[in-house]
């Protein structure tokens, strides 16, 4: 995300990349104006010509919405916000829906200016402007999957590649191996983007095996290969988790939140310094205990209770970490209620 400037309770934005549409997305709600470049058919153009109606042109125009409800599904390119149009050449009062994609840019205003919350996500989206997508292949010797990783979420990218049959007769089960190891690596090169990274990793030494026939496929993927303890879609949290891959995934969002949850989780699982649940978490927050708050990032935006928890830790000198529901460790936090808190000392 770039942010061109700031205007009165708002800024004007330009859309870089796909995992801006995910910030957009939580940022932009009831209560916001949202203007872009849009079209609208001006009924006053169409004509009749030859006994036959002439459709109206559609006109470019900016467009001012007063925005209703967003749609989004993460790993697309498009982002529509609905609303009603309060400013434009025509039309107004009507329904329109704008299409926000990368490279377009918008301004959007919010009653009374943007909040605290709102602030930091955007400021976390302009500072992580230009860090592209990461793969992760996770390799075993009979089963390879692929993930892509954003910013803010991860997805399988196509179905398990599974070698089945076919491997047992005698002498020809290593020749089998290494032509499926061939075969997927030839896929993989021509699924994932040639400026995308991969990190291959893996229980054994398939690994191996399979960044050598990468590499061969002459596509010139960057890659870190790393061991790890379990294969599987366990694997590729795993990196995440441990840090392993830092040299290539840095201080990715959805890293950072993984690590946060798993530690949150590892507290639970041994009664140290942990909240969670709206009771426990309020306790903590009004005591000033909670070093980490991590939360679902439209829970911050649905119900004061949490804005106003957030803005507690916050002034007592604690992080808040606004996370995803899109990947494994997400979907963890959504379990426990949304919303952990790390805390400096255990609450009896």
């Amino acid at each position: 995300m770039q942010k061109i400037k700031n205007i009165e309770d708002g800024v004007r934005l330009r859309v870089q990349h796909e995992d801006d549409l995910w910030a957009l997305a939580q940022i932009v709600r009831s209560g916001c104006q949202v203007g872009m470049m849009g079209f609208r058919r001006d009924q006053s153009t169409g004509t009749q010509e030859s006994g036959r109606a002439k459709a109206a042109e559609r006109k470019a125009m900016w467009i001012v919405l007063n925005a209703e409800s967003t749609e989004f599904q993460p790993f697309t390119d498009n982002l529509r916000i609905h609303g009603i149009i309060d400013v434009a050449d025509i039309d107004k009062g009507s329904h329109h829906t704008h299409a926000v994609s990368p490279r377009d840019e918008l301004e959007i205003t919010w009653r009374g200016g943007i909040s605290e919350s709102d602030r930091s996500l955007l400021a976390e989206a302009v500072q992580d402007s230009g860090r592209g997508r990461v793969a992760i292949a996770v390799v075993e010797s009979d089963e390879i999957l692929l993930f892509e990783i954003a910013q803010h979420g991860m997805r399988q990218v196509g179905d398990t590649f599974t070698l089945r049959g076919g491997g047992k007769r005698e002498g020809k089960a290593t020749e089998i191996r290494i032509a499926f190891l061939a075969k997927v690596a030839d896929q993989a090169s021509k699924a994932i983007s040639a400026d995308m990274p991969i990190v291959i990793c893996g229980p054994g030494m398939a690994r191996e095996q399979f960044e050598t026939l990468l590499k061969g496929t002459g596509v010139g993927h960057r890659t870190l290969n790393i061991g790890t303890s379990i294969g599987g879609r366990a694997a590729a949290n795993e990196v995440m988790r441990e840090g392993s891959a830092d040299a290539v995934l840095g201080e990715f969002a959805m890293a950072k939140q993984v690590r946060l949850i798993e530690e949150g989780l590892v507290r639970i699982s041994t009664n140290r310094a942990i909240a969670y649940g709206r009771k426990e978490l309020k306790e903590a927050v009004d005591q000033g205990a909670v070093e980490s708050l991590v939360i679902e990032a439209g829970m911050l935006r649905s119900d004061d209770f949490w804005t106003d928890a957030a803005s507690q830790v916050r002034a007592k000198g604690g992080q808040v970490v606004q996370a995803s529901a899109d990947h494994d460790a997400g979907e963890q936090l959504m379990g426990l209620g949304g919303a952990i808190g790390l805390l400096r000392w255990t609450i009896e």
